[in-house]
């Protein structure tokens, strides 16, 4: 399945085979300069790479939640790069998540070794430049319909968040200076000040 898009009309949405997992890492594999993901429907959801600032923040994020995770032992931290399929079907990579280890060791031999075939307890998506702000809701709905039992959106230009939780209430907080975790994640703290404001000391 070879394709030309030029980047002014990306992200795009195309219709595909279906794919085992194999095929869809080989698939990836020939565009490297592309983000993908499929949706529930078995579309390719094709995005461009981040610019650099975008990178800086998400590392941030994982960082973070990296660092308290490996204190509070119970869960498993998951950069971009991380896909998972998700029970409605959609191979879906969040910019970071959390799930717990208890969940990953049930899952069978096979699929601990390819995309775990689960969705994380708490997910976190920063809104890009180009992101849609509706898709991106969309797709924080899919994670909560799908097990998430947390999950955050991360608007860093509008220095805004949309918490999406488990009972499917969505609270927006703006310019606020720190996020506290609950639910699975209760007593991780995350800091915006360096989402806000890279350049903050």
């Amino acid at each position: 399945m070879a394709f030309l898009i030029d980047d002014a009309y990306l992200p795009a949405i195309l219709t595909a085979p279906p794919m085992s997992d194999e095929e869809f890492v080989s698939f990836c594999a020939g565009y490297p300069d592309y983000f993908f993901e499929m949706n529930a429907d078995g579309d390719l959801i094709v995005m461009p790479p981040h610019f650099s600032w975008m990178g800086v923040r998400n590392s941030t994020i994982n960082a973070a939640l990296a660092t308290w995770a490996r204190c509070d032992l119970r869960g498993i931290t998951c950069d971009s790069s991380s896909g998972f399929v998700l029970p409605n079907g959609a191979r879906r990579s969040p910019d970071c998540s959390w799930t717990l280890k208890s969940r990953v060791a049930a899952l069978d031999p096979v699929s601990r070794k390819t995309f775990w075939r689960l969705c994380p307890d708490f997910v976190i998506e920063l809104r890009s430049s180009w992101d849609r702000l509706r898709v991106l809701k969309e797709k924080m709905e899919e994670y909560i319909s799908n097990g998430a039992q947390l999950g955050w959106l991360i608007d860093p230009d509008a220095h805004s968040v949309m918490i999406y939780r488990a009972d499917r209430s969505v609270e927006t907080c703006h310019d606020i200076e720190s996020l506290a975790g609950e639910g699975p994640v209760a007593g991780f703290v995350l800091d915006l000040t360096p989402i806000w404001n890279p350049f903050a000391d």
